[in-house]
């Protein structure tokens, strides 16, 4: 039976937590998207827990994708993390 986050409570979970997981955003290019992916996502877990950084540019330059590795340490955090992503509007894409 689906609970109300969407997973399956008796669904065997794919992950072993603690792990190491990239949350990955994609939005429009400008100066503050990259701020503001880190700003949501720090808001969920600890600052030794954000293990590197990185973006790319899409080919026209329109977009960038922010991928960041973290340490995650339970199912309920990542749902909030993407979460938090999916609701902010400059937010086009989180994977």
């Amino acid at each position: 039976m689906a609970t109300a986050n969407g997973h399956d409570d008796k669904a065997p979970e794919l992950l072993t937590f603690p792990c190491t997981i990239d949350i990955k955003a994609v939005g429009k290019q400008s100066a503050r998207f990259e701020a503001l992916v880190h700003a949501i996502v720090s808001r969920h877990i600890g600052p030794q827990d954000l293990l590197s950084t990185t973006h790319r540019e899409s080919r026209g330059g329109n977009y960038v994708a922010i991928t960041l590795t973290i340490r995650a340490l339970g199912r309920a955090q990542l749902d909030a993390i993407y979460e938090a992503l999916s609701a902010s509007p400059e937010v086009l894409m989180a994977l």
